[in-house]
């Protein structure tokens, strides 16, 4: 049985959407893949880590990950339960309109210089409507694509979204934090018991998790 079932949800000249799902069999790090064209991608469900190079990135409903056209990279999923993303591709001359500069790698080929991007309550809300929209064929082609824009401005906002400026130890002890809390959802978790399991103090825990997440542990 495949680890992945894939969904296309919406293929235009403009926009490509699509819906994966991974049971996450495989808890170790995955061969590794290349990405085919640059994409941006919206975990909903569940948790997994994305590996590219020496860089481990937790994803989870909070983030979104750029994934760069012919950059390497392997899966592993630390936490049972599989995940499911929105896969979502937009032609590339509205990605380069899009996106801030300082957020593109210079060179001739398009690509992001981050692995992700915290995303804002909203923009993940524009990522169930346009999933459930047109999952159930209730959505337009017009409005996808328009609501697919309005997710990609978001999601690369400096209103709206947030890139991690930590140090890397600190952001390892932020995903650590994530990978808990994932461990048990239904756990009523607190402040003392999380920092117990990353080894920190609860006082040392809220504040970096502030400075890197840009928002409070509790949400």
């Amino acid at each position: 049985m495949s680890q992945f079932s894939t969904a296309p949800l919406l293929k235009t000249k403009m926009v490509t959407i699509r819906d994966i799902i991974c049971n996450g069999e495989c808890r170790h790090k995955s061969d590794e893949e290349c990405a085919h064209r640059t994409s941006l991608v919206y975990p909903y469900r569940g948790v997994f880590m994305r590996h590219v190079g020496r860089n481990d990135t937790v994803a989870e409903a909070n983030q979104v990950l750029f994934f760069n056209a012919g950059q390497g990279y392997r899966i592993s999923h630390p936490i049972e339960g599989g995940d499911a993303c929105i896969d979502l591709a937009i032609d590339e001359s509205m990605l380069e309109e899009l996106a801030p500069k300082d957020q593109v790698q210079s060179g001739p080929a398009f690509a992001f210089r981050r692995q992700r991007r915290r995303i804002d309550p909203r923009a993940q809300a524009l990522v169930a409507l346009l999933r459930h929209g047109l999952s159930r064929n209730v959505a337009e082609t017009l409005e996808a694509e328009i609501l697919a824009l309005t997710l990609v401005r978001r999601s690369l906002g400096e209103r709206t979204s947030h890139a991690a400026g930590a140090s890397a130890g600190r952001q390892k002890l932020v995903d650590r934090a994530k990978l808990v809390l994932s461990s048990d959802l239904a756990r009523r978790w607190t402040l003392a018991e999380i920092a117990s399991e990353v080894g920190v103090s609860p006082v040392y825990l809220t504040q970096v998790f502030q400075q890197v997440e840009a928002t409070p542990l509790y949400r």
